[in-house]
């Protein structure tokens, strides 16, 4: 199984380098680049810079408001500067935040995404081949490629590309164009995979005329410590994030699963009224063990087998923050790599 931990958001460009080097120390395969407040290419320069082993993956690129040559030539470098540990995630994101906060046209999101993933597709043939560019899409179409603009084949191959998302459009979109899927949060607990994520992505690869699905990594966020003390505090903080998180309409599709449509529905009133201080009140312990795995760094891979074993081949995990007991962590993230995967 592979480990994944996720750079913070709103981390400082200058804190990036040690925070890589210790996911890297603490035995993880990958970290996860988002794109919040930097530029998530210049963040995944310096974590490959800080480290020799740790892949490096965004996720999820901005794809809309890029021309797929500019994530093309970024993603190029990276690779050929890491030795090929790069890998590239890119998503659509949402409408408000693609028309409102980058002033990019909206139309058909998963149309317009597989045909950027296309078009990387046919640059990156360019770049290794020297073949010249002709890509004629639904959204993009590239015709030219001058040497002096090639950046020339690497020596491995190029860059994986990886997709998310939470409807059953965009699931089936990874199935059938994607190297791996990133399953969102609200989509990540093991009854919605079976039920709607791997259905999803089957759909699209049959479609395609593909007989692999892409690997798949669950983000379950499972709430975790040393031990049941401090448990206790993390499972406080954790039904805060929840709450929030469920009082949008989108993810609501994961409380309904298990009969929680009710909830849904008062949280997003709450959110409506903004009314952030009684949200996490509606979480009940109950609801939390229902929703995410909980457990001491001991007991967390024996946990995550059972609810994971066979069905993704990637996990994400929190890492802790510094002056925590390190060696127990490493034992972790350990025994979460010997789950059998998908």
């Amino acid at each position: 199984m592979e480990i994944v931990a996720s750079l913070p958001g709103r981390i400082e460009l200058a804190e990036v380098a040690a925070v890589a080097r210790r996911v890297e120390a603490l035995g993880f395969d990958t970290l996860h680049v988002p794109e919040t407040i930097h530029d998530p290419f210049s963040v995944a320069t310096l974590a490959l810079q800080a480290t020799s082993r740790l892949v490096v993956r965004t996720s999820m690129v901005l794809a809309f408001p890029r021309s797929p040559m500019v994530t093309a030539v970024a993603a190029w470098d990276l690779s050929r500067f890491s030795g090929g540990r790069f890998q590239l995630g890119v998503a659509s994101q949402v409408r408000g935040n693609i028309v409102g906060r980058y002033s990019m046209p909206w139309t058909d999101p998963v149309a317009q995404l597989g045909d950027y993933i296309d078009s990387l597709r046919a640059i990156f043939t360019s770049f290794q081949t020297g073949a010249e560019l002709n890509h004629q899409g639904s959204h993009y179409q590239f015709t030219r490629l001058q040497p002096y603009f090639n950046p020339g084949p690497l020596d491995h191959a190029a860059p994986s590309i990886w997709t998310g998302g939470v409807n059953a459009r965009m699931t089936a979109l990874a199935g059938a164009r994607s190297d791996g899927f990133v399953a969102h949060p609200t989509t990540s607990h093991p009854r919605m995979l079976n039920d709607h994520t791997i259905p999803a992505l089957e759909r699209g690869a049959t479609a395609a005329g593909r007989s692999d699905l892409p690997r798949i990594v669950a983000g379950p966020q499972p709430v975790l410590a040393p031990d049941q003390a401090t448990l206790a505090a993390q499972r406080e903080a954790r039904r805060s994030e929840l709450a929030f998180l469920y009082s949008t309409p989108a993810y609501r599709r994961q409380l309904e699963a298990f009969g929680l449509a009710g909830l849904g529905e008062a949280l997003s009133a709450m959110a409506q009224a903004q009314e952030w201080a009684g949200l996490a009140d509606h979480l009940t312990d109950e609801v939390i063990a229902t929703l995410v795995p909980q457990g001491t760094y001991a007991q967390m891979p024996e946990l995550l087998n059972s609810w994971y074993a066979g069905l993704c081949d990637g996990l994400v995990l929190a890492a802790p923050a510094p002056g925590t007991d390190d060696d127990a962590f490493r034992a972790l993230v350990a025994g979460c790599r010997e789950i059998p995967g998908r």
